[in-house]
């Protein structure tokens, strides 16, 4: 069996360490972080939601609950020097009501997030909650349990094992499945323990290459915004990170994968895994490019991986990404609630499990409603000529959807999503010529705030429509478009940065989505406390380049080389890995890199014989470039001085530019 260490970087989890600070706030009217208080509009609104949704129903917190084997005292993993992976014991304050500061709805949701342990599922079924973004789920075959999904990091996945070891007993593991493509469903397989073990490690078609590939050309810019998208900077507290809807938060330690051994798609879906009848269905681009679901017919119990589960999932995801297919997703879980029509239990890798016939089917009839529902809505306004904006702000799920809490829009919503659909079908472009060539936002932002009287006069005519808030449901909205302009044009204008935050912290309350409130609240904190003085670079993505096939890495490399440097310069340098016995020709001409795998033997102006580690090193800044080409580490055939202009046409992205502001 084949293991490939991947110790850091997608941009759904690169960014999203522990919190630099863990604090429940204060009653005052800021608390230390520069918080302030809800204001008496956010209260109004808050309070309105807990008339608008079945609050009295327990039936979540029943099955939630349902099941349980045993609770940690505490809940905790700690990396081999004593850095702090996950740490669930910070979210003990999301307790009782909601405060007014968190919506009602999220806050319901994060309490039952918080709900953590070893259950049973059903005889034979058994899941490891809150010990990580994502659920870890052990199914008893002949032999040994079959693991589903082993969450994020070796910390926390080692964790969680040996939680259930001590009360399920030491049973080893038979046969390990990777659902789908994101890191939070297989980086922690070196936690396992299974090094050196020949077992069966089954994946859906495509699984290395997307687990891989995912992000590496945009991962700086990914791994930035991830860090607005999970609350990264934020306090563990009422005012700040109370949960991402879809979990608590990413664990961020070390990660692994490792090269299946059975590849699922569409022509070999029934497997019988030690003892265990599998029936699979090959679900592909749905919420993530290679995934799986699977039918245990003999147990009627269905595992929904993320196809499905307990909120309404992105469309686009804040981190951005590419846009998933809406009707495509409809289409799957139409098909799979078809062929699981006996399943009398559900779960899935998150959240909690479900039991019922007709409950699993209503439950997937509706997810599979709300995704169409959405795609044909916007499609249809679409038509009609609005653009993406006032589709999204007009488009509401039909009481029949909008009143079930799995479809709420803790994770991903209606109205981003919306925009998801028209991107995917129009694009960036709404038809309107004034958006064709706008100016640059800096440009436009100075020019609109001189037009307007000057940065004093739109910071006391945002001040206006703060304070009424209260009678105007697009307050803190406009007044967030307005001052945004502000602080772009005039950075360092105390009065538009302080009202922009507030104004901020208010719209972060308000909302019903965990991402929504990160991103927002992350924007608050950045204008009180400035940016981050480092973010995730190519440096971070060492181990994860090291898994990567080389082709891809040159990839990033070509998304890196400065065309302004580049112009009219000319080149074709060979990259020979001595390690892997592979050579590869960079061709540089007109300002753009191009790659091609060639024999040993080819031409070029200077061939580098180096190893594939030193390489990375080198292109990533983790080696000097000067110190390496003119060491002993590496031969060169041809001038060492061509080679060294060439590496150093390249950028070394910083990953922490700022976004409330612009970059320079």
């Amino acid at each position: 069996m084949k293991y490939i260490a991947l110790p850091l970087l997608t941009a759904l989890l690169a960014a999203c360490s522990q919190s630099e600070q863990h604090n429940t706030s204060s009653a005052g009217s800021a608390d230390q972080h520069g918080f302030s208080a809800a204001t008496e509009s956010t209260r109004q609104k808050n309070n309105a939601v807990i008339g608008e949704l079945p609050f009295t129903d327990q039936t979540d917190f029943e099955q939630a609950n349902r099941g349980l084997i045993a609770a940690p005292a505490s809940n905790q993993s700690v990396s081999s020097t004593g850095e702090m992976i996950w740490n669930m014991d910070e979210y003990q304050f999301v307790q009782g009501e909601a405060p007014a500061s968190v919506n009602p709805s999220l806050w319901r949701q994060a309490k039952l997030n918080n709900i953590n342990g070893l259950y049973e599922v059903k005889p034979g079924i058994y899941q490891l909650r809150g010990f990580d973004l994502a659920n870890m789920t052990l199914i008893k075959g002949d032999t040994g349990w079959i693991l589903v999904d082993p969450l994020t990091a070796a910390e926390t996945a080692e964790t969680a094992m040996a939680f259930a070891r001590q009360h399920l007993g030491n049973e080893a593991i038979s046969a390990v499945i990777f659902t789908h493509s994101h890191i939070d469903h297989f980086g922690g397989f070196d936690g396992l323990g299974l090094e050196g073990k020949d077992i069966p490690i089954y994946a859906p078609e495509g699984f290395i290459e997307e687990a891989t590939s995912e992000n590496v050309i945009a991962g700086t810019a990914m791994s930035r915004r991830s860090m607005f998208m999970y609350g990264k900077r934020l306090p563990r507290s009422e005012r700040g990170h109370i949960g991402s809807g879809l979990g608590k938060g990413p664990a961020f330690g070390t990660f692994g994968i490792a090269e299946p051994t059975h590849i699922i798609n569409h022509d070999n879906t029934e497997q019988t895994i030690d003892g265990v009848k599998f029936e699979f269905h090959y679900v592909p681009e749905s919420e993530a490019p290679a995934e799986i679901v699977f039918y245990l017919p003999e147990m009627k119990a269905f595992c929904g991986a993320e196809l499905v589960s307990r909120n309404m999932h992105n469309l686009y995801t804040l981190r951005g990404a590419k846009v998933r297919d809406a009707l495509k997703w409809s289409a799957y879980i139409d098909q799979v609630r078809e062929a699981v029509y006996e399943a009398d239990t559900y779960f899935a890798s998150h959240h909690w499990p479900m039991w019922g016939q007709q409950e699993i089917q209503t439950f997937l009839s509706q997810q599979r409603d709300t995704y169409k529902f959405i795609h044909d809505q916007t499609v249809r306004l679409m038509n009609q000529g609005l653009n993406a904006d006032e589709i999204a702000d007009r488009i509401a799920l039909p009481e029949s959807l909008d009143n079930s809490f799995h479809n709420r829009g803790y994770y991903g919503t209606t109205k981003h999503n919306s925009r998801a659909v028209f991107q995917g079908y129009l694009g960036w472009y709404d038809g309107n010529p004034a958006n064709l060539d706008p100016l640059p936002t800096t440009e436009a932002a100075k020019r609109t705030i001189k037009v307007m009287g000057g940065i004093d006069q739109v910071v006391a005519q945002a001040q206006l429509s703060f304070d009424q808030a209260s009678d105007d449901p697009y307050a803190y909205r406009w007044v967030a478009q307005l001052l945004n302009k502000a602080v772009i044009a005039e950075p360092g204008h105390k009065g538009a940065t302080a009202l922009l935050a507030r104004t901020y912290d208010q719209l972060g309350y308000q909302a019903e989505s965990g991402p929504w409130r990160d991103v927002y609240l992350s924007a608050a904190y950045e204008l009180r406390h400035g940016a981050p003085e480092t973010g995730i670079d190519l440096k971070k993505m060492r181990g994860l380049l090291l898994a990567t096939p080389p082709e891809r890495f040159f990839e990033t490399m070509a998304v890196r080389l400065n065309g302004d440097k580049a112009a009219g310069e000319k080149a074709q340098i060979k990259v020979h890995f001595t390690d892997r016995n592979e050579s590869f020709l960079l061709s540089l001409d007109n300002s753009v890199l191009h790659h091609k795998k060639v024999s040993a033997d080819s031409p070029a102006d200077a061939t580098l014989n180096i190893s594939h580690t030193l390489f990375i090193d080198v292109v990533i800044g983790r080696a000097g470039i000067k110190d390496v080409v003119f060491s002993d580490d590496l031969e060169v055939d041809g001038s060492r001085l061509d080679l060294l202009n060439f590496l150093r046409l390249f950028d070394q992205p910083k990953g922490a530019f700022p976004i409330v502001n612009r970059p320079d």
